[in-house]
């Protein structure tokens, strides 16, 4: 059974998202440590690529950030070796086919499951070509988790029927198709995936007051806060972890 569904088990999830290395790797493992620590239930470790265009403006400067301090795939996958001594929960990738390919596939997964990464999210990945990726996944044992954008009724089940690990619910944008109305409410996009799979789903936010956020887990199964902890890590650097450990309590004391 994927170790990501344990992060579900407890009630609504709480998912944290950081970039490797943005200052510093240290800072990250402390940043990690804290989210594990105060209530996170799975995190996803950005690692940086040069041209992340399916991310907002507050990622792609962490990005930069790191990649300009020298940060590296194999530093990280290093860098997470080491931290799993101390942090049990999940771990999820998220980065670009590029890098991946780049690394060569079969490496790269390889390296996952030595590293004990238990999933992979590649945001650029269109659904119709996740098999280039797919048998090195099931190979090593780490999950591709796909992500479900409003779209039609037909894509979403169409996913949702191929999904492991967990679904990645994303606000849009919109695939059109004109043999049928887009689907944007969360809750119904909910209902749609309920009908092909019982694989959690997890809605992802930018901006929200914590009141918001709970209102958005009230039709899934968690929450991934996307730039959150970036923007902490870029207002307090060494100091951040203290502000992550506040900001996940207070979310996951709204979640219930």
């Amino acid at each position: 059974m994927s170790k990501i569904l344990s992060a579900f088990e407890d009630g609504k999830a709480f998912i944290a998202f950081i970039t490797c290395g943005d200052p510093d790797l240290g800072t990250t493992a402390a940043a990690v440590r804290a989210a594990a620590e105060n209530g996170a239930d799975l995190i996803q470790l950005g690692i940086p690529f040069s041209d992340p265009t399916a991310e907002g403006p507050v990622i792609q400067q962490a990005s930069i950030r790191a990649l300009q301090g020298g940060v590296t795939t194999d530093k990280i996958f290093d860098f997470v070796k080491e931290l799993r001594s101390t942090v049990q929960i999940p771990l999820v990738f998220t980065t670009y086919s590029n890098v991946v390919f780049s690394y060569g596939a079969e490496r790269f997964l390889a390296a996952c499951k030595e590293a004990e990464i238990d999933g992979l999210i590649l945001p650029d990945l269109p659904f119709e070509e996740k098999e280039e990726f797919l048998p090195a996944c099931r190979k090593y044992g780490v999950d591709l988790i796909s992500m479900i954008a409003p779209s039609t009724e037909k894509r979403i089940s169409m996913i949702a029927e191929a999904a492991e690990g967990f679904l990645y619910m994303t606000p849009g944008p919109a695939v059109p198709d004109t043999n049928s109305q887009i689907k944007t409410d969360p809750a119904h996009i909910t209902e749609i995936i309920r009908r092909s799979t019982n694989i959690p789903c997890a809605i992802s936010y930018d901006t929200a007051t914590p009141e918001q956020v709970a209102e958005m887990a009230a039709c899934c199964d968690g929450v991934i806060a996307v730039s959150a902890f970036v923007e902490l890590l870029e207002k307090y650097g060494e100091d951040a972890p203290d502000h992550i450990g506040t900001y996940i309590q207070t979310i996951k004391t709204l979640l219930g």
